[in-house]
């Protein structure tokens, strides 16, 4: 999809603690939130943080983030 940070945080919030998003490759990734910052989590364990949301690109929203998150 494509989600603003207010979006993630929502649903987040709808999920009761976590959302499953698909990425653009149909992987998985779990977003929750840790001391107050959206955590990402890949399929395999792999933990990234969002570091600067909602940057406009040409293709949609940015968000970036502090490490790399992988597929399965």
């Amino acid at each position: 999809g494509n989600l603003d940070a207010n979006a993630v945080v929502a649903a987040i919030k709808a999920g009761k603690g976590n959302a499953v998003l698909t990425t653009v490759s149909g992987n998985m990734l779990t977003a929750t939130i840790e001391n107050g910052k959206v955590k990402l989590t890949d399929e395999k364990g792999g933990v990234a943080f969002v570091t600067v949301t909602d940057l406009k690109g040409s293709n949609g929203i940015i968000h970036v983030i502090d490490t790399v998150v992988l597929p399965k």
